[in-house]
This record gives structure tokens, sequence and C-alpha cells, in this order.
């Protein structure tokens, strides 16, 4: 296992994190604890959950896990979407982000959270009020960094300015979408990250399974997330991506490896990524992401994996400047 320092905080992580929003739900508990041991015994230190998956079991069956290695294991968790049927018991006030934070280190069984996501953006609440409830976590000693899964670019560049100024402590980590599907992170998020010197723990690298090799133009297995979850058929309805993971497919029966192992270092390549976070329903599933420890992704092999999908256009839409095209004189644009 190779770790790697996340940002600037000086902890070490391993370079793949394993997620647990199937925990409970979509995988029992005798599976659940196979995937953890398994992923122990790899080297894997860096686990991710958060207090809506399965509606806060997720973080119970962790927290079970993790209770005789806590002071090995960088933990996270979030807080913003809605966690019940309560009007507040949703987004980032104050008031909610203290109640979460509690509820989560029961769960969990633990005195403090490695890293503390605010797990979306809240429209209604200006970010100064998340940023110092955050501060006041890191004073307290229940969080030991703030950190963001799911703003944009600008939000968080916001966010980063807001702590400056009033000296609070500030995102340390990002958590962005990222698949050979879903590559918008690169256009902004990613190098805002680079450029700040913040980790990056990016989630979806099989695109949902999407990139699995179940699925093609024609194909689609008998079970899976993109077939019955409203949100995922949403997040991967559009038909280019059947294409891309049909193409993709090929690519990775080629050089002989399964794809989503591909899909995975693929992923880990980004000069930006701290780890991707693998997720599974059994060990054999699991067993695919691992072996991306192994895969020896070159920059050109790399290219040619990006190449069989849709590379996002630039933030300024001048894309003439990507290829070294500028203006010899004259007036522009």
């Amino acid at each position: 296992m190779n770790y790697r320092t996340l940002g600037r905080t000086g902890v070490q992580v391993s370079c793949l994190c394993l997620g647990t929003s199937s925990f409970g739900r979509e995988v029992d508990e005798g599976a659940v604890a196979a995937m953890f041991h398994r992923s122990r015994e790899v080297g894997i230190n860096f686990f991710d959950t958060s207090n809506v998956y399965y509606g806060g079991r997720s973080e119970e069956i962790l927290g079970k896990l993790i209770a005789d290695c806590r002071d090995e294991i960088v933990l996270t968790s979030k807080v913003g979407f809605p966690a019940g049927e309560d009007v507040n018991a949703r987004g980032l006030s104050r008031r909610h982000i203290m109640q979460s934070i509690e509820g989560s280190l029961r769960r969990l069984g633990t005195d403090r959270l490695d890293f503390y996501f605010l797990h979306t953006f809240d429209p209604n609440t200006p970010i100064e009020e998340p940023l110092r409830a955050l501060d006041d976590l890191v004073h307290q000693g229940k969080i030991l960094y703030p950190a963001v899964s799911n703003w944009a670019a600008w939000q968080i560049a916001t966010a980063l300015g807001i702590s400056a100024r009033e000296c609070l402590a500030r995102f340390e980590c990002i958590q962005p979408m990222y698949s050979l599907v879903k590559r918008q992170a690169e256009v902004e998020v990613l190098p805002l990250a680079q450029a700040e010197q913040m980790g990056v723990i990016s989630y979806g690298p099989l695109g949902a399974g999407l990139l699995t090799g179940k699925y093609g133009t024609t194909r689609r297995p008998k079970d899976g997330r993109l077939l019955w979850d409203p949100v995922y058929k949403s997040r991967y309805g559009d038909p280019a991506y059947y294409e891309i993971a049909e193409r993709f497919t090929e690519h990775a029966r080629e050089h002989s490896l399964h794809p989503a192992t591909l899909a995975v270092a693929w992923v880990m390549s980004h000069p930006a990524i701290t780890a991707p976070i693998i997720g599974a329903r059994n060990v054999e599933q699991l067993e695919a992401s691992l072996a991306a420890l192994n895969v020896p992704m070159t920059l050109e092999w790399r290219a040619k994996i990006s190449a069989l999908s849709i590379e996002p256009p630039p933030a300024t839409d001048r894309s003439e400047e990507k290829s070294g095209i500028f203006y010899s004189g004259g007036k522009s644009a």
C-alpha cells in the first residue's frame, strides 16, 4: 500500500479509501466485516461514512469494526443532507451541525472525527455559519479538519477566503464526484485543490457500476443501482455514458484487466487525487478495486483512456488556449 499526505495536514492516508454507503443497506454485517478486514489486511487506513447512510446505520456498523483500531484509522463523516423528518434535521445551520456531530460521534463510538464534511451546499444558510460551527468543533476537539463535498469551485474558493479573513479553520479536503464518465471536477475543482494544497478523496470511480463491464449500449445486468435507484438513473441516464462504458470495457479487456480495476486506477492516477473512495457489496467486488494498486498507470496510458470519454470544456470556454493557439496580433476577445 502506498500512503499519501492529505493536503497540507501531514496526515498519511492510504491511496484508496473505503466508502461505507452500502453498509447496512445493500450489504449485511457479515459481508461488511469481511470487506473491512480485507481492507485493513492490504493496508487501508482511511474510511468514509455519513450520518445519512442508511439512517446512520452505516456509522453504527463502522463504529463496531474500528473499536479496537480507532487510533490507526483516519475517519470521516458528513452533515447536510436530510437526516430525519423534522424540518431542521437538514442543511448547514449551526443548530443542525452541532446536533449532527453528537449523533455521529455516538454511533461511531469515538470522541473525534479526523475529517468532517459539509455534504452539500445549503443556499438558505450564509457560508459563514457552517464555517464558524466547524471552527468551534475544531477548538472543542470533536473534529480535526473541516472538509467539503459536492460544492462548486466558486463556493469552495469563497469559503477559503472567508476562513482566511476570519482566521477560521479552513477546508483541508474536498470530496467531489469523479470518474471516466463524470469529469466535471477536472475543470475547476481539482485545479483549485492543487493550487490550495487541499486533499481530494473522490467518489463514484465506477460510475455506480457503469464502468464494471456489466453495461453497454445494448447490455444491462439483471440487478444494479442504475436499474432501480432513481438518483443513479438520473445521474447516469445519458446514453453517451453507456457508449463510453462500452468502449472502456473493451479497452480493459484488451489489457486483460477487470474494468473496475482500470476505472479505479485511472482515477487514482490524477495528480490531484489523494485517494479514490471505493465501495462494494462483497469481497469479490472489492478485490477488483483493490487490484488497481498493482496497475502501472502511465501518463500515456491515462491519456488513451481519457480519449475514450468526453473531455469537459475549459472553465472559460477558450478551448483554443488549451491547444496552444493564441492571437498573434490585433484585437482579441
